[in-house]
């Protein structure tokens, strides 16, 4: 069975398509849940109007997918709670910052 920390670092692989930050540094993963070889994964995003959610939640199922002994993940976008930045990790507030955007 795959470990939370595997899906962790699964996640820190996968960048939002608009902002070189992961989904798991900007705090977009809001839960984990593991059961036997299935992967369930429950993130918001940075906005209601993200035209990349598709996007995103494909990359999401596609870096698990490749964690050994999964067969099934899924990715399910919930809006409660909402995004803010203090979710965000202090590496992803390092990142921003040298994009220019202070958190």
């Amino acid at each position: 069975m795959v470990t939370e920390e595997e899906v962790k670092k699964a996640l820190e692989s996968v960048c939002d398509p608009e902002i070189p930050i992961s989904v798991w540094d900007l705090g977009l993963v809001t839960g984990i849940q593991l059961k036997e070889d299935a992967i369930n994964v429950q993130m918001t995003l940075t906005s209601l109007g993200c035209g990349c959610v598709d996007w995103i939640v494909g990359d999401v199922e596609e870096a698990l997918q490749r964690l050994p002994g999964v067969a099934a993940v899924h990715v399910e976008v919930v809006w409660n709670p909402s995004w803010k930045k203090e979710r965000m990790t202090a590496r992803g507030r390092m990142k921003l910052e040298k994009w220019g955007v202070k958190s």
